[in-house]
């Protein structure tokens, strides 16, 4: 496949849109597990807080 400068030029900097737009979802991406595994982690520490305390008046009585 023999292309032109002009060919090669255009088809490079396709490439390079290409590849700047998965990384930018991929960060999304990244940034919505991240995002979600803080929320869900909040979430345990809060039951477990509360679980502890439960247990904790439920042995003190």
């Amino acid at each position: 496949m023999n292309l032109t400068p002009q060919q090669r030029k255009v088809r490079n900097e396709l490439r390079q849109q290409e590849a700047s737009e998965a990384i930018k979802e991929h960060r999304a991406s990244e940034k919505a597990f991240y995002d979600n595994f803080q929320r869900l982690k909040a979430e345990r520490q809060a039951r477990e807080a509360a679980q502890s305390k439960t247990k904790t008046q439920s042995a003190s009585k």
